[in-house]
């Protein structure tokens, strides 16, 4: 573990390593808050202080955050999935998983990680430990004053976050130290500058204008770092925003929109000509004035150069170029709209940036979740949890231990989905043909659509309904042999009373499944019954004529047709007749 004054040390290299990027930062955030004024001095005048044109920093910058910010699919895969075992311990892990994302609330914190990802060109996670709850919590740090260090692998060492913070704040977080503050600043509830040291022996929080006092300093548990970062990528590996190269062009658009006002505003207050003859004139609105040469009367023209217009819509294209923010986001759209070919290569490149940083947010989530699975292995390893929530609109409730369920498995799978960019028809279009050609599996197809569903309850619902159909469907065929048991000379109560029994059974509410059940249960028969040949269990009376050697049950008649042979054999050999075997033996069909 370092010591606070070794750690100041590393904090203040890596401060001067970042020069550069701290100052592209402080540019783009006073743009961004509507202060051009602040980065370029001496631009505007004291008429107008600030810029007279939409921020277009600004705009781009939530759009961007708007459409990358929504959450991927986060599913837990198992090594085989084939297996109802496997396929259940996958989906505990998947709710364990999400709820760690909802108890963080990541859907509202990545509106503000997406815009200062392409803000100041990364953003960073950490995994905290909630000891009120007993979970891991991710939480999104500003970038704004935080610095990090990687190994050549690409892992995060270290990060150092500033933290500001007023004097009675400090103090009341940690009253142990309230005489040296107060020493310090001697009743003043000034703004402090606090440091978070953070690494995989130590949490630390110092002060450096107070000689580095320690004001909290806890070994790390887990022994890694709990921070990830993601980055946009960069030419020379430093953290470049969007925004740094087009900050001096929206600069020159604005001034020179001041510059346009200032010429209409001398057009408008240009000097009057006046002809010789006229000796004295009135002022103001509705002035008369008396000359023979009327017509020369008239406001000095000022003479703009033709191309001032041009280079306004210059500025415009460059400011949209360098942004990479197309007009089609603001509607103004110079394409067909019968086939939509110049609507997408508009939008190509913003397409293309918002696929990039998904593919960054992907692997930032993917690393934030396995840590907080350890987290929760390894500090609550024996705690057991319950976890409520929804899936697909229905109330569930969850109990698991982490040592149990977890079990040093850490992998997780974030997918924005194979549609991802695509619009609805031709994701659907997309999903089916490689679904057609058996290409992709069902599971695989669920797991990467473009919205979040519970995969493995989701085929449990399908399974149910297809089952429930083929059960419907089976009661209408019974029903439809009904007519020609009658013609054939056959009792049909029974069948109509199942039938009957099925309808009222759904009229109060019960699933097809119990009241099928209950209709067709097996019914006790006298002891006086006839046995078929080697059977072990009598018949049914209706099914007496289907047996040879049985004589037939009165008024029944036994119909010919395909397969009757198998189904005397199998009677033969014992057991209760099937469903299908009575809708068989009363329709005549296999």
């Amino acid at each position: 573990m370092l010591t606070p004054q070794e750690v100041a040390a590393k904090v203040q290299r890596l401060k001067h390593r970042n020069m550069d990027r701290d100052r592209r930062m402080s540019d783009v955030l006073a743009v961004r808050q509507g202060k051009m004024q602040d980065v370029f001095f001496g631009q505007f005048s004291d008429e107008y202080p600030k810029p007279l044109i939409a921020n277009m920093v600004d705009i781009a910058a939530r759009d961007l955050a708007e459409v990358t910010a929504p959450l991927p699919a986060i599913n837990c895969s198992s090594s085989n999935m084939t297996s109802d075992a496997a396929r259940r311990k996958s989906e505990i892990r998947t709710r364990i998983a999400n709820h760690y994302a909802n108890k963080s609330d990541l859907q509202l914190q990545f509106y503000k990680g997406a815009d200062w990802y392409y803000t100041y060109g990364f953003c960073a996670g950490m995994v905290d430990i909630d000891f009120e709850t007993d979970t891991p919590r991710i939480r999104l740090l500003d970038p704004f004053g935080l610095y990090y260090d990687k190994d050549r692998f690409g892992n995060v060492t270290c990060i150092s976050q500033t933290i500001i913070m007023d004097v009675e704040s400090i103090i009341y977080q940690y009253p142990e130290h309230t005489n040296k503050i107060k020493q310090k600043y001697r009743g003043q509830n000034a703004n402090v500058a606090m440091i978070r040291y953070h690494d995989k022996y130590q949490d630390m929080i110092f002060i450096p204008d107070l000689d580095n006092l320690v004001l909290s300093n806890t070994p790390n548990v887990i022994g890694r770092v709990l921070v990830d970062i993601a980055e946009r990528p960069t030419v020379d590996g430093q953290a470049r925003g969007q925004f740094d190269d087009v900050l001096p062009v929206q600069m020159a658009k604005a001034r020179f929109a001041l510059l346009q006002l200032e010429a209409a505003k001398k057009s408008v207050e240009a000097p009057i000509a006046i002809p010789p003859d006229v000796q004295e004139f009135a002022l103001g609105p509705d002035a008369l004035l008396r000359s023979n040469t009327p017509e020369r009367i008239r406001r000095v023209p000022i003479e703009l150069p033709s191309g001032v217009f041009a280079e306004s819509s210059n500025l415009e294209r460059e400011l949209r170029m360098g942004s990479r923010y197309p007009e089609g986001r603001t509607g103004q759209i110079d394409a067909s709209i019968v086939t939509g070919r110049g609507v997408q290569a508009l939008m190509g490149g913003f397409d293309s940036q918002v696929k990039a940083a998904q593919a960054v947010f992907a692997r930032f989530l993917i690393n934030l979740i396995g840590i907080a699975f350890e987290v929760d292995e390894k500090v609550f390893p024996n705690d057991r949890k319950v976890i409520r929530g929804t899936d697909d609109g229905t109330p569930f409730e969850l109990n698991y231990t982490p040592s149990r369920d977890i079990k040093g498995d850490y992998t997780v799978d974030v997918q924005y989905g194979l549609m991802a960019g695509l619009d609805p028809n031709r994701a659907a279009i997309f999903g089916l043909q490689l679904r057609g050609d058996k290409l992709i599996s069902r599971d695989f197809l669920r797991r990467n659509l473009p919205f979040s569903i519970n995969v493995t309850q989701e085929e449990q619902k399908v399974d149910i309904e297809d089952l429930r159909d083929s059960l419907r469907n089976a009661v209408s065929q019974y029903a439809t042999a009904i007519p020609m048991l009658a013609t054939q000379g056959g009792d049909p109560t029974e069948a109509v009373k199942r039938i009957a029994d099925i309808i009222q059974g759904r009229q109060k509410g019960e699933s097809l499944e119990q009241i099928v059940s209950k209709a067709f249960a097996p019914q006790e028969q006298p002891a006086a019954t006839a046995m078929a040949p080697g059977a072990s269990q009598p018949l049914p009376p209706e099914m007496m004529g289907m047996v040879p050697g049985a004589a037939p049950a009165a008024g029944s008649q036994m119909v010919a047709g395909p397969g009757q042979f198998s189904r005397r054999t199998d009677l033969a050999q014992g057991g209760s007749p099937q469903m299908s075997q009575l809708l068989a033996a009363l329709t005549g069909a296999a």
